[in-house]
């Protein structure tokens, strides 16, 4: 008798199991006490495995499922010849991240290179050391610095911000306005002098 059969990493016949491809023979006596010799014609398709090792940010998508967290995952499926086909998946998943900061400041402020003078929420985006996206937020507020001039003419002298001027000229005040920022007072002062005779 003859045999042709194929199977998947190994075939059990007449007690043995066979794990490679070839022609193999069983010998016994019929139920007339005469030989009988048997023939098996044997194909062998092996199961295949694979395996991958992947670093993604967030998430991967593998095999239609979406994977959010580190480990070894698996997918069984059947490969070209009808045999077990699995595959391995060695994944590190590395967040994006996020950061929010609220400053305030004097008439401009000066952020990841770029200069901002208006109130406002702003948003910076890079990588972070593991290559994912990094996002960082600015609440930011903007407060004036404020400048206010004055022109006066006096005789002999002139009382101002607690300091006394007896000479024509131009002065300056510093000092912060209720926001905390530079206010800065110009004073345009003429003395005339009172005379006596």
């Amino acid at each position: 008798s003859s045999l042709i059969a194929t199977a998947c990493d190994d075939y059990l016949w007449n007690g043995t199991t066979y794990s490679a491809s070839g022609t193999y023979t069983y010998s016994t006596t019929n139920s007339n006490g005469c030989d009988s010799t048997a023939t098996l014609n044997l194909t062998i398709n092996p199961s295949t495995t694979s395996s991958s090792t992947v670093t993604a940010c967030d998430d991967y998508t593998w095999n239609g499922t979406t994977y959010n967290a580190s480990g070894s995952y698996t997918y069984s499926t059947l490969n070209s010849n009808g045999c077990d086909s699995t595959a391995t998946l060695n994944l590190t998943i590395n967040p994006s991240t996020t950061s929010s900061s609220t400053v305030t400041a004097c008439d401009d402020y000066l952020w990841n290179g770029t200069t901002y003078s208006a109130s406002g929420s702003y948003t910076y985006s890079t990588l972070n050391s593991n290559g994912c996206d990094s996002t960082a937020t600015l609440n930011l507020t903007i407060n004036p610095s404020t400048t206010s001039s004055s022109t006066v003419t006096a005789c002999d002298d002139y009382l101002w911000n607690g300091t006394t001027y007896n000479a024509s000229g131009t002065y300056t005040y510093s000092t912060t306005n209720a926001n905390g920022c530079d206010s800065t007072a110009t004073l345009n002062l003429t003395i005339n002098p009172s005379t006596t005779s």
